[in-house]
This record gives structure tokens, C-alpha cells and sequence, in this order.
């Protein structure tokens, strides 16, 4: 009987993440195993990256491992039992990973300054690494740390958004073609439950992620969604159940987790249990209810109306300008604010109309790697990274494709920015018609989304502008990069690569066979190409 991929997947990252020893935790997002290090010097990056299920690596609060949708979720639990059964049965620590060597990747060299050395995968994977190391240092400030631990919150809750959203689309299906009737009240309450409690999970996730109790949190964004608040009166109103939404959530969840706080620093230990507890959901649950509740509730509805009306005014503006610069806020890790927007969208109108925009930085990114695979015919090493990441890159996981390939050559990065700007423009526009475009969950992008996409119009329409929304992207980033994306000395440099290849049926190629054959007869056989590296990823869409 064969072994179980996904178990032989986690018995190989396993020891090359310094065992189960070196692991302090284990989880998993969208797209990523995610792992407490304890020891980084035991972690042997480039062998991990020559996995075969591996897309590529990358450091951050957590070493993260892109092993793509569907298959993350699976390696997660065996790798848990491995961790576990391994720490059962103790063994000896591994000797720390040897250094990297130096490469001419250096960490200095800027965007679109490629020289003739750093032709081959393997080096623009390196001044990729390069590249996303040096951005990671300019990202850690304190105002995009704390985003980042805003995006945290939020990550675990996708697969519930997916699933719900999913079963939405279904249920709205069925209604239209009126068919399953009987079905239709119970796959309401499926997709709706989770969406009504949501206030509850990001109260707990707030607390877990800010230091506090998580249940505390979730007691006190409990009180957003009670119906009883509709007796209670704010600011001469009478509240609404989920009035604050998310927002009102997060607020009241890193309120709880001051307040716990200063109580554990005052409270005597014999009390604590009973005081802490009760001072952090009254004092906090008052705050809420006579304040945070109105306040994050006009927040809310002040940036779904700003959303509506931008893209009803100037859709096809706005479309193009977040379109454009979705890559550069990933890089600068301000993509993580429109996190607790697009949770709030779909919350309020049923889909995020901001997410099918965004997607189109994936797909102008698809376009750019498709042109650089057909003007670099003679970099193997190259092409070969470009195919094996492109059916990821079409889900919406563009990863590999961004730190391994465009970001180092430098202007390919920008000619995919104008793809993603050109489709996020199309999208943008059809929105200003009339025909809205949006997604009943955040997560997935590219093809992945069409079993999320909703709009203002029939279904069929909306998932035909999404549609022609990806190929604007495609065919804009694929026509700007072809005749833009390359300087000729650079192109030149690129395709005469050392383990370049000359197409077939060139004189390059004949002379290359001849040559072959003499080493062939002297006893030197052909040496196999070398693998190209996978790069460090960053997240396209909210992880």
C-alpha cells in the first residue's frame, strides 16, 4: 500500500525545519504552514524550497511554507501528529544549517538592475529573497506591525468565509432557478449563521492575538449581536443587533485585553479569578454598548457608503488606481488595512466589491510571467520556474511568481502592476454601469474566486465581467511586458544564461549536440540542469 502524500510531505519538511524539537507551533492560512521556530539556524531553506510540494518559503511573525490551497490543510494535521509522536521518542538535536554563501544577488542591487550575472532561477530567486528581506525591515513599524496583527485575526476565519460564502452562491442559485426549495431555508441558515456571529470569533481572535483571555474577548463582542440591545438606547438611538459589526468587535475585544491587563496587575492572586473576569465584561461590555457600538457602527456604514459611491462615481478611476497598486501596498504590508473592509462589506451588502479589483494584480501578474517565457526561449532554468508556478499563479496564489521572477528583473514588476491597473479598471467600470462585481468571501483570487463571485446583476453577467475582467489583466500584462518588461542588453543577458538552451533546429543547438557527443565519447555525460529555487512569497489577497 503507498504512503500517504501529504504524511510523506510532512515526514520531509520535518527534519529540514530542525525536527520536531525545533517547533514551537503549528498552523496553517489559506495558503501557508505556518511554524514556530525555535532555533532558526536548524531550518535548511534551500532544501526546503527544492521540495517538490513546496512553492516557496518565507519569514515573517512565523516561518511560513506555501504549499498552496488544499494541500496546506492536509499536511497540517499529519505534520502535527509527526511533531508529536517525534517529541514522544526524543532524538538527538540536528547540527545547525550551514551558512548560505553569498551570492551576486546583492541585497543593494536595486529593481531592474540586472546584470549579466543574475541570469539563471536560482539567482533571481536569491535577489528576490534579497529584495523581500530588505522590504521586511522597512515594514516593521510599529503602525504596519499592528497590522499585521490585525491581518491575523482575520486568517483563521477564512475558511468558514469561503465555506459559507460558497454555500451563499449555491443557495442563490437555487433560488433563481426555483428549484430544491426545501432546501433553500436550510442552506440560508448555513450560509448566514457563521456571518451573524462573526463579531464573536474576531472578539475571541482580537484577545488571542493581543495577549488577553480569548474568551473574555468573545464575552464582550458577544454583546454586539445579542437581539436584547434593541432595549438599550445610545446616544438617543435604540441600538441593533450587530450594530459596530467587525469593527465594533475588534474595538471592544482590545479594550477587554487593557482592562484585563491592568485588573491581573492590582487584583490580589486569591481574587483573581473572580475579580478579573467580572471587571473585564462589565466594565468593557458598558464601554460597548454606550459607545463603541454607535461609534464603530457609523464607521461602518461610513466606509460602505464611501466604497459604493467611489466605484458608482468613478469606477473605472478607482478601479484602475487599486488595481495598480495592490502589489506595491503588499510590499509595503498596507494591504493588511482593507482586511477588517472587506469583512465589514460583506457583512453590510452580502459580498466585497474591493477583492474581484484587487484580483486583478494576480492576473496582470500571470500576463508578465506568460511574455518573460516566451522572450527568454534560451533560460531554462527561468521557464522552468515560470511554468511550474503558473497554475498557481491562475488560482490566485501569485507567490513564486512575484519574488522569483518579475520583482528582481524590475520592470516586468511594473508592467504587471499596469495589467493588474487595466483589468481593476475594467472591473471598476462595469461597477459604475450598474453591473457590480463582488465576493462573498475574502481569500481566494483568480479562478479560484468565480464559486464566490456576486453582484448587483444576474449571475451569469456577473461571472462574464470577471471573466473579462482576469483577461484585460492577462492580455495587458502579457502585451506590456512583451514589448516593455525587457531593455535589450537585459533580454540579451537572459537568454544567454549558463544553463541556457537554444531553441530547436537553431546552428546553436546543432553545436551544442556535437559538442555533447564528444563528451559523451571522452566518458563525460550530460549533466542535469539545476533546479530553480522557489522564492519567498507574499500574500496576493488577505491570507
Amino acid at each position: 500500500m503507498s504512503e500517504d502524500p501529504n504524511r510523506a510531505t510532512a515526514a520531509a519538511i520535518l527534519p529540514l525545519v530542525g525536527g520536531a524539537g525545533n517547533v514551537t507551533s503549528v498552523a496553517h492560512c489559506m495558503t501557508r504552514l505556518r511554524l514556530g521556530i525555535r532555533d532558526r539556524s536548524l531550518v535548511h531553506d534551500e532544501a526546503l524550497r527544492a521540495l517538490p510540494p513546496v512553492m516557496g518559503v518565507v519569514e515573517d511573525d512565523t516561518y511560513q511554507i506555501v504549499l498552496g490551497p488544499g494541500t496546506v490543510a492536509r499536511v497540517t494535521p499529519e505534520l502535527e501528529r509527526l511533531v508529536e509522536q517525534a517529541r514522544s521518542h526524543p532524538e538527538p538535536a540536528p547540527e545547525p544549517a550551514p551558512a548560505t554563501p553569498a551570492t551576486t544577488a546583492d541585497a543593494t542591487t536595486a529593481p531592474g538592475t540586472t546584470t549579466a550575472s543574475a541570469t539563471t532561477a536560482e539567482q533571481l530567486a536569491d535577489r528576490g529573497a534579497a529584495l523581500k528581506a530588505r522590504q521586511k525591515a522597512r515594514n516593521a513599524t510599529p503602525g504596519k506591525l499592528f497590522l499585521r496583527r490585525i491581518a491575523n485575526i482575520f486568517v483563521p476565519l477564512i475558511p468558514a468565509l469561503i465555506g459559507c460564502g460558497v454555500i451563499a452562491g449555491l443557495n442563490g442559485l437555487l433560488t433563481n432557478l426555483g428549484r430544491l426549495p426545501a432546501a433553500v431555508p436550510a442552506l440560508t441558515a448555513l450560509a448566514s449563521g457563521f456571518m451573524s456571529l462573526i463579531a464573536v470569533f474576531v472578539g475571541h481572535n482580537t484577545a488571542k492575538e493581543f495577549g488577553g483571555t480569548p474568551v473574555l474577548g468573545g464575552a464582550v463582542a458577544a454583546v454586539i449581536v445579542f437581539p436584547g440591545v434593541t432595549h438599550i438606547t445610545a446616544f438617543g438611538r435604540h441600538l441593533s443587533p450587530g450594530q459596530g459589526g467587525v469593527l465594533g468587535a475588534l474595538a471592544a475585544a482590545l479594550l477587554a485585553v487593557q482592562v484585563e491587563k491592568k485588573c491581573r496587575a492590582v487584583v490580589p492572586a486569591a481574587l483573581d479569578v473572580l475579580v478579573t473576569p467580572t471587571v473585564t465584561v462589565l466594565v468593557t461590555g458598558l464601554v460597548t454598548v454606550f459607545g463603541l457600538m454607535y461609534v464603530a457602527g457609523e464607521v461602518s456604514t461610513a466606509l460602505g457608503t464611501l466604497t459604493t459611491w467611489l466605484l458608482a462615481h468613478g469606477g473605472a478611476f478607482a478601479g484602475f488606481l487599486l488595481g495598480g497598486l495592490f502589489l506595491p501596498l503588499v510590499m509595503l504590508g498596507l494591504h493588511q488595512a482593507l482586511i477588517p473592509i472587506h469583512a465589514t462589506l460583506i457583512q453590510q451588502q452580502g459580498y466585497t466589491v474591493l477583492l474581484p479589483i484587487l484580483a486583478m494584480a494576480g492576473a496582470g501578474q500571470v500576463g508578465a510571467a506568460l511574455a518573460l517565457y516566451l522572450r527568454l526561449p534560451r533560460n531554462r532554468s527561468l521557464r522552468t520556474t515560470i511554468k511550474s508556478a503558473l497554475p498557481a499563479g491562475l488560482l490566485g496564489v501569485g507567490e513564486p511568481l512575484i519574488y522569483g521572477v518579475s520583482l528582481p528583473l524590475g520592470r516586468p514588476f511594473l508592467t504587471a502592476c499596469l495589467g493588474g491597473a487595466c483589468g481593476g479598471g475594467f472591473i471598476g467600470l462595469f461597477n459604475q454601469l450598474g453591473d457590480t462585481v463582488g465576493s462573498t468571501a475574502i481569500g481566494p483570487s483568480g479562478w479560484a474566486l468565480f464559486p464566490l463571485v456576486k453582484g448587483g446583476q444576474g449571475l451569469a453577467t456577473t461571472l462574464v465581467v470577471y471573466a473579462l475582467g482576469l483577461a484585460v489583466g492577462y492580455v495587458t500584462g502579457f502585451l506590456a511586458t512583451y514589448f516593455f518588461g525587457l531593455g535589450k542588453q537585459q533580454r540579451a543577458d537572459l537568454n544567454t544564461a549558463p544553463d541556457a538552451k537554444a531553441p530547436t533546429g537553431t546552428g546553436a543547438e546543432k553545436d551544442a549536440d556535437k559538442n555533447k557527443d564528444k563528451d559523451a565519447e571522452a566518458g563525460a555525460g550530460p549533466q542535469p540542469a539545476p533546479r530553480p529555487a522557489a522564492a519567498p512569497p507574499v500574500t496576493l489577497t488577505p491570507p
